[in-house]
């Protein structure tokens, strides 16, 4: 799941998983609380499946990235879903800020498509190859 209104970064990150022929779907929407509904099931995503991990920007519309990564962080069901932030902030304080949240990561957005193909490949090669996750108590898929 991808939470980003930028359409060229979501653009640049489908491009990414294609090109790492990355299995499944990337899910994306546009602010913190389209996201809340997804994995809540709510609205027209009642047929939503729990992502493996979210790509997080910090600046949404309407719900931005660090409110909902405190939700997320706080609700039992979602704790365990890796939140990465991948966003433009260099910021140091932003970078504290979200590990105090429980980000799992902190990523700066690439600036060109070779960019985002090889976060993508590491983002594969870790998140969904190597980490090993405890089985969710209450899944929603």
């Amino acid at each position: 799941m991808m939470v980003e209104d930028n359409l060229a970064d979501t653009i640049l990150m489908k491009v990414a998983f294609k090109e790492n022929r990355i299995p499944g779907n990337l899910n994306v929407l546009g602010d913190g609380e389209q996201a809340l509904d997804y994995l809540n099931r709510q609205g027209k995503y009642t047929d939503a499946k729990t992502p493996d991990f979210i790509l997080l920007d910090l600046n949404l519309p309407r719900m931005d990235g660090r409110e909902f990564l405190r939700q997320v962080k706080r609700e039992g069901l979602f704790k365990s879903i890796p939140v990465i932030v991948l966003t433009s902030s260099k910021l140091e304080s932003d970078i504290r800020e979200v590990y105090e949240m429980n980000a799992n990561c902190y990523v700066v957005k690439p600036s060109n498509l070779d960019g985002y193909i090889e976060t993508a490949k590491i983002i594969q090669a870790f998140w969904m190859n190597l980490v090993q996750f405890p089985p969710r108590l209450n899944s929603l898929n």
